[in-house]
């Protein structure tokens, strides 16, 4: 997946002489999707200028399924897991003022209250590594969950948020 969203399908989009500025990236998903996209952006930061997330598994390496799923499909399991962590990865990257990201989730989550999300390690990560809310903005929305009225509710502050990265 990570070769198919980083190099193939901007390659495909090249080619079908559409109006885009494919110099001009970012990234955003919700869930295990919004993990993705935060791992991509954190992975490939020369590629997209700004990630988004909602309701994201923030640290699947200290998530019970993301435990269950790196023991028993990663070779390297729970290690080898750390380089598909978007917290681990956010601990590595320097303070250097050049990351623009947006996440949101709901306190009323059942993901988020069975321990599946853990934002506040993402909250940790960012604060450690040097990060101000500027850079790094994790913000807990009192009340939603993990459904598709959540999105609808915050999704046009997300894409006023890349836009603002996208024409700068």
């Amino acid at each position: 997946m990570f070769t198919f969203i980083t190099e193939e399908l901007p390659n495909l989009l090249r080619t079908l002489s559409l109006p885009l500025d494919l110099t001009r990236q970012s990234i955003f998903g919700h869930s295990m999707g919004g993990h993705g996209a935060l791992t991509l952006y954190l992975k490939k930061r020369n590629q997209y200028r700004s990630a988004s997330a909602f309701a994201p598994v923030s640290h699947p390496t200290k998530a019970p399924w993301g435990k269950k799923a790196f023991s028993n499909y990663l070779q390297g399991g729970i290690e080898e897991g750390e380089t598909y962590d978007a917290t681990c990865l956010l601990q590595q990257v320097k303070a250097d003022g050049n990351i623009s990201i947006l996440v949101d989730y709901g306190d009323g989550d059942q993901f988020y209250k069975d321990g599946q999300l853990l934002p506040e390690a993402l909250v940790d990560a960012s604060k450690k590594a040097g990060f101000t809310q500027n850079n790094v903005n994790i913000r807990m929305q009192e009340g939603y969950d993990h459904s598709y009225y959540f999105i609808s509710t915050f999704a046009e502050e997300h894409i006023r948020f890349h836009a603002k990265h996208l024409k700068a």
